[in-house]
């Protein structure tokens, strides 16, 4: 499932349901979007380590103000995560 957070100058933020990695860890993908002329710029991210595993299209600076932002925001991402799996078990 994708779960939409935030919308910031065109910036749309939205984070999957809670997975369980190769390693047995809980890990939200999180996904940075906005429209360009061609597509879409993007940029994915991993929690809870906040590690940036693609992008296209934003610039160094857009990229640490994403992980900023996530670093700000990612309590309530979990939060809102695991209401979504409580929710739907």
């Amino acid at each position: 499932m994708k779960n939409y957070y935030s919308t910031i100058n065109q910036v749309v933020l939205t984070f999957s349901d809670i997975r369980t990695n190769e390693n047995g860890f809980e890990t939200i993908l999180a996904r940075f979007e906005r429209v360009n002329e061609k597509g879409f710029d993007f940029a994915e991210w991993k929690l809870p380590c906040i590690c940036n595993i693609k992008a296209f299209g934003f610039s160094e600076d857009e990229i640490m103000e994403q992980e900023r932002y996530l670093r700000n925001n990612a309590p309530l991402m979990w939060e809102i995560a695991r209401e979504e799996k409580v929710c739907s078990a």
